[in-house]
């Protein structure tokens, strides 16, 4: 595909930074134009404060920025709004685009409205969504599905997170879908600012990500005192905000652990973010598959994040990357057990050879999940 000349519209739900900002991030120095079209996830409650809006590009320099009235809807009515504002920005455009890439099954399925109607070329599915009980609702749920098989049916290409969103979506429908790939959730490999081994704080454990109880950052916390037993200045740096920040932070209290624990709040800046993570010793992804049924079919970016700050990775064998993971020797899978991530943390933290080894190999396996590399490979089988 000819990115020079490119008109390229982009749209998705947003709560923070993702794979639909990385692709137009990585389009605006290549392309002629992009309409960029994002709309608040409502999932997030402060994302309730927030409007639909959209940028447009070119050359490279943001030429416009435009942001909807404030609608204070319940979610699921949210989406017809949403649908709307789409529609109506792209046909008050007065272009016509190459292509549309939908982040999301509902932005999709505007993406194949459009084309049917002669807006745009070639349709994008971007599935970074995709879980057999989405919502709670029956009727609403089974819609969602119904979305995703037709976008799955009608774009040109779908582009997963996970093989696992193939093999659900096969499953549900028995029935192979067309030009499916994967395009995974990457890293600014080549952006973040790795230090030296000798330089690493080699008792710091690093968290980044939502702070959500199915995250398991309070067994960490709760492990803490059996770990500081065998490694003294252990220290738990907590990366993000969520939902449960408080509980966990009521548990450090009652645990006496102020000193070993530290939270920093949301981190805007992703460079800043993935550079205080690049001075850690582990990363820690431990869902619970219990109350977890997302992340086994998706691709977490946090565990690409760790991999490119060089941090091996104590996991559970959640999500599809966790066997890449252990295969590769830059990380372990643990049971979502207090023994087992005692254990774990403990072994890494003891053994300075397998931790620098580990870093290297966590390193090497992150290249593979550059945006630039992800980007490109998909771009190229359009």
């Amino acid at each position: 595909m000819d990115f020079k000349n490119l008109n390229t519209i982009i749209v998705t739900h947003e709560a923070t930074t993702g794979p639909a900002q990385e692709l137009r991030d990585f389009l605006i120095p290549k392309v002629k134009n992009i309409f960029f079209i994002a709309h608040p996830l409502l999932f997030f409650t402060k994302m309730k404060e927030k409007s639909s809006y959209y940028k447009k590009y070119k050359n490279g320099k943001l030429i416009k920025r435009y942001q909807a009235f404030h609608w204070q809807w319940p979610e699921y009515l949210s989406y017809l709004k949403d649908c709307f504002y789409t529609l109506f920005w792209v046909f008050t455009s007065q272009d016509k685009y190459d292509l549309f890439v939908g982040s999301g099954n509902i932005n999709a399925l505007m993406g194949i409205f459009l084309k049917k109607l002669g807006k745009v070329k070639k349709t994008v599915f971007y599935c970074i969504d995709y879980v057999p009980q989405r919502f709670n609702n029956h009727m609403i749920n089974n819609a969602y599905h119904l979305i995703d098989k037709i976008c799955a049916d009608k774009c040109d290409v779908t582009w997963n997170l996970s093989p696992r969103m193939i093999e659900g979506r096969e499953k549900r429908w028995r029935k192979n879908f067309p030009k499916q790939m994967i395009a995974p959730h990457g890293v600014h490999f080549y952006r973040i600012k790795r230090l030296p081994f000798e330089k690493i704080d080699k008792k710091e454990i690093v968290y980044m990500g939502s702070i959500l109880e199915k995250q398991g950052i309070q067994l960490v916390i709760r492990v803490l005192p059996e770990i500081r037993k065998k490694i003294k200045n252990i220290h738990f740096t907590i990366i993000g905000t969520g939902p449960y920040e408080k509980n966990l932070k009521d548990l450090v209290k009652r645990m006496k652990l102020w000193k070993a624990v530290t939270f920093t709040g949301y981190v805007k800046s992703h460079k800043e973010l993935e550079n205080m993570m690049a001075k850690g010793a582990l990363g820690v992804a431990l869902y619970n598959s219990t109350i977890d049924q997302f992340t086994y079919y998706t691709d977490p970016g946090k565990v690409k994040v760790y991999l490119g700050a060089g941090l091996p990775i104590i996991i559970t064998n959640v999500p599809h990357i966790a066997r890449g993971i252990e295969k590769k020797k830059c990380g372990i899978i643990v049971d979502y057990k207090k023994e087992d991530i005692t254990k774990a943390i403990v072994e890494f933290l003891k053994d300075v050879d397998k931790l620098k080894t580990y870093r290297r190999n966590a390193v090497e396996f992150a290249k593979e999940f550059d945006w630039n590399k992800i980007f490109n490979k998909a771009l190229r089988e359009l």
